[in-house]
């Protein structure tokens, strides 16, 4: 038998490799002509038209200096002791969106894009504009839904297909079209650098596409597309310590942008579902408490509320969650996302770990009503102007903060979700009663908070 040769095999193994690659979008374009030139240039001529600019005409309040409070400050300086009204100045911003229904002129772009808007400007890749209108707005995912009224503008530019954003992988390769800076529409590529982002504090649901793909200021509310020219994710954030692209940039996904998008369209904003469970992230160190291999992944179910969805689906504390559905669920910020991006009524299928053995259960998903009412009862106003935006609940007798809204007077107190608060200038409270009653005092706020089973102060001016 003859030696093979290693030129001839060589050629033959490369031939067999192209042959047998798949037929979905793997390698740039080809030219027209059957030319050679890789480009992506016929995907993108398909794509930018249905990428707009964002214009924005706003207001927001001016924030006074906190030595403005303090009368003796007043009066050195020889200032009114009556302040005068929060101002509130004009403001202009800029972002891109992303047509997703032509037909109906329904236009996606961040929530941070359109905040406080007054006036929405929607300028297309040819530089016609047109007005829109804000449908609704999903503040805690960063999606918000625009309506253009000149329907034959957005028919005329087309939309871009949605994809499951659960078929990417890490290494796939994306583009991102928007409009950095304010220069115009531009394209930049990359690859999806990695899956499931969160933690970053970005956002309240955060499940980010991370991508190399260079975005910029101007970017927020552009597509992130596959090279089919489908649209992955709306770009939203990037990690820039100075200032500018360093290679680290995060998209919403698609699936829970039309998880948003769908809600929004049938009634005009976003309502979050619950099961009524306390969790927390299962460490190796609990693992092993809990007679399980350190290895193993999953939240552990710290308290459950009393009358919710899980109590009565006979999950109990101590239960170790580790899927929703089928897909794996290894941390807190995973199973928050899987069940509250779902809309209020879906039942879902929930596995769990308990005394090491395998378990599953049906679990209704319950609207903010049915979990208040069975467990806490939480502020829908505002107790005091001084802590404007912070949602509290009563649980177990103790006072929980729930939530702060972002750019809130109580975001910027230095307050934190899940502090309990335990007095108001040194009166003790439990109850939201005991809250409102010490809130009676004006000036300063001496709150005494424990956060992570310590004490500490905190001053509100």
């Amino acid at each position: 038998m003859y030696p093979a040769n290693p030129k001839a095999l060589c050629s033959l193994c490369v031939s067999l490799l192209f042959l047998s690659l798949p037929s979905y979008a793997a390698l740039p374009f080809f030219g027209k002509n059957d030319s050679a030139k890789p480009t992506l240039a016929p995907m993108i001529q398909e794509v930018s038209p249905a990428v707009v600019n964002i214009s924005v005409q706003a207001k927001s309040k001016v924030i006074n200096n906190p030595l403005l409070n303090d009368p003796f400050f007043r009066h050195f300086f020889n200032l009114p002791q009556q302040q005068s009204p929060q101002s509130r100045q004009r403001t202009q911003a800029a972002g891109s969106g992303v047509i997703v229904d032509a037909d109906e002129g329904i236009i996606v772009t961040n929530h941070h894009v359109v905040e406080d808007a007054e006036e929405i400007i929607v300028q297309f890749s040819d530089g016609d504009s047109v007005k829109a209108t804000l449908v609704g707005s999903d503040p805690e995912v960063d999606i918000a839904v625009l309506r253009v009224e000149d329907k034959e503008a957005t028919k005329a530019r087309g939309e871009i297909p949605i994809a499951n954003s659960d078929d990417i992988l890490v290494g796939d390769f994306v583009v991102a079209v928007g409009n950095p800076f304010g220069l115009g529409q531009t394209v930049t590529t990359g690859v999806v650098s990695a899956l499931g982002r969160s933690g970053l504090g970005i956002e309240g649901y955060e499940n980010f596409i991370q991508t190399d793909a260079s975005i910029n200021p101007g970017n927020s509310g552009g597509a992130l597309v596959d090279l089919n020219g489908h649209l992955v994710g709306i770009n939203t954030a990037i990690l820039a310590p100075s200032g500018g692209n360093v290679g680290i940039g995060f998209a919403i996904p698609a699936n829970m942008m039309e998880s948003s998008l769908s809600q929004i369209l049938e009634h005009g904003e976003v309502k979050r579902g619950k099961i009524g469970v306390l969790i927390q992230d299962l460490t190796p160190e609990l693992a092993q408490a809990f007679d399980l291999e350190r290895s193993q992944r999953g939240v552990l179910v710290a308290q459950v509320m009393k009358g919710s969805a899980a109590e009565n689906a006979g999950l109990t504390a101590g239960d170790i969650i580790t899927g929703v559905n089928g897909k794996a669920t290894e941390t807190a910020s995973m199973l928050r996302n899987a069940i509250g991006l779902r809309s209020i009524g879906d039942t879902v299928k929930v596995s769990y770990l308990r005394d090491g053995q395998v378990k599953n259960t049906q679990i209704t998903i319950a609207g903010d009503e049915e979990t208040e009412a069975a467990q806490t009862k939480k502020t829908s106003d505002a107790l005091d102007e001084r802590l404007e935006g912070l949602q509290l609940g009563e649980i177990d007798n103790k006072l929980v903060i729930q939530g702060i809204e972002q750019g809130s007077a109580a975001y910027y107190t230095g307050l934190q979700v899940g502090d309990v608060i335990v007095s108001v200038n040194r009166h003790d409270v439990s109850k939201l009663a005991d809250m409102k009653k010490a809130l009676q005092q004006k000036g300063n706020l001496l709150l005494r908070v424990i956060r992570d089973e310590m004490p500490l102060y905190i001053v509100i001016q």
